[in-house]
């Protein structure tokens, strides 16, 4: 679905995965989007694993997508989302996949988990999203 591309496309085209996130990769479709990150040495804390704001990203991220994919209007905003930290992860492929789990005319809730490359979940997090007065438009990356 074009809509679904679109949204692929403006989550890569941010300025902020273009410059720290290059590595990244998304796939989005119906209620599901997939992120996917080969871990650097430049998102780690002191003692060498990746730092806690890599897998807060991740997680908000796979969520926020998996509910804009059934939005196709207006960008989304999270308005509540929380972690929890499973276990440290400092090499390899990481993989987050978000999930709608509610919706409705004004809240949607989805949930994301964020699994290692042997599918060993390492992190996971709810998020509560609301629809935005923001148009999907190619001026925000929507094309």
């Amino acid at each position: 679905m074009e809509h679904y591309r679109k949204l692929e496309r403006m989550y890569l085209s941010a300025n902020f995965n273009k410059e720290i996130y290059q590595s990244t990769t998304i796939h989005i479709e119906e209620e599901q989007a997939t992120i996917q990150l080969t871990i650097e040495p430049k998102y780690f804390h002191a003692l060498g694993a990746i730092h806690g704001s890599v897998y807060f990203k991740l997680l908000d991220d796979a969520a926020f997508f998996a509910v804009n994919s059934v939005v196709n209007d207006v960008f989304v905003l999270t308005t509540n989302f929380n972690i929890n930290l499973v276990r440290p992860i400092s090499e390899g492929t990481i993989t987050a996949i978000g999930k709608v789990k509610f919706k409705s005319r004004n809240l949607f809730i989805a949930e994301s988990s964020l699994v290692n490359e042997d599918g060993k979940e390492i992190a996971f997090g709810t998020g509560h999203f609301a629809k935005s007065k923001v148009l999907l438009t190619e001026e925000i990356g929507y094309k």
